[in-house]
């Protein structure tokens, strides 16, 4: 891929509670579906391995990176010659930490990973946070990586497009009661930093009491939604043409005339 136009989809699915197998099926067979359709960069949620609401068996549930999830993400890479974004539950390097984290895979193998650093809620008390924001260079583009909460706080997506991020993805499983935030900072994030954004959420609800608001949003750099999900598994794509980025940070320059030493020097 060393075209500016690529087409790129964000795969929307519900998940079964500590179900790996099932939820990789389900995964596998909407990427497929995306496949067919011509992407060749996808999207999938938060945790699509082991659903959401896992607070129990995080431990269990959670492996070490290159491990089984990420094995099964690099040979889908492979089978369909596609860019494959998820998030999984990994196991941090001391015994008992894990970290929620989102990986960028391609045939050749994992070229990123994330590990998330504001954290919602309860996920305080079940993740460890990271420390820091990496930019994957894929050659024809650059990709910047955050996850689900975290497209509310505009200072780590604004970091990514400073280090030069074309695309902003996110992996989510964000509340359909906060819908309202998600509606406004996926175009907001998107329109700020000049930046192709793909959000993928989660659908279906999980012990009763969390339902995903699903709407995963592909949005270009003005901030207009290419394409939109509904409530449902879903598969959605766009055609995007990264020049566009270069020519929306001239039309509104948000980059150039960030003053970064004042804005970021209040936090040294």
């Amino acid at each position: 891929m060393d075209q500016s136009f690529i087409r790129v989809a964000a795969v929307q699915m519900d998940c079964l509670l500590g179900n790996k197998q099932k939820n990789l099926e389900r995964a596998y067979a909407l990427i497929k579906k995306a496949v067919r359709q011509g992407a060749q960069f996808i999207v999938v949620p938060e945790l699509f391995n082991t659903a959401y609401r896992v607070e129990d068996d995080d431990v269990e549930l959670a492996e070490a990176i290159p491990g089984t999830t990420t094995d099964w993400m690099v040979e889908t890479a492979k089978e369909f010659n596609i860019v494959l974004v998820g998030c999984i539950l990994e196991q941090g390097e001391s015994r008992g930490i894990v970290y929620d984290t989102s990986l960028l895979v391609t045939h050749e193998g994992i070229k990123g990973k994330y590990r998330k650093t504001s954290l919602w809620d309860q996920e305080k008390v079940r993740f460890a946070i990271g420390d820091d924001f990496p930019v994957v260079d894929l050659g024809w583009g650059k990709v910047g990586m955050q996850i689900c909460y975290e497209i509310g706080f505009p200072e780590g997506a604004r970091i990514l497009a400073l280090k030069g991020a074309d695309i902003l993805v996110y992996p989510s499983a964000f509340g359909k009661a906060r819908f309202y935030a998600w509606d406004l900072a996926t175009r907001s994030r998107a329109l700020e930093n000049g930046c192709f954004l793909i959000a993928s959420n989660r659908v279906g609800t999980e012990k009763g009491e969390t339902t995903f608001a699903g709407r995963s949003r592909i949005t270009n750099p003005k901030g207009e939604i290419l394409s939109e999900a509904g409530e449902d598994n879903e598969v959605i794509l766009a055609d995007i043409d990264l020049k566009e980025v270069a020519k929306q940070r001239r039309e509104i320059p948000y980059l150039r005339d960030l003053n970064k030493k004042l804005v970021f020097g209040h936090f040294n």
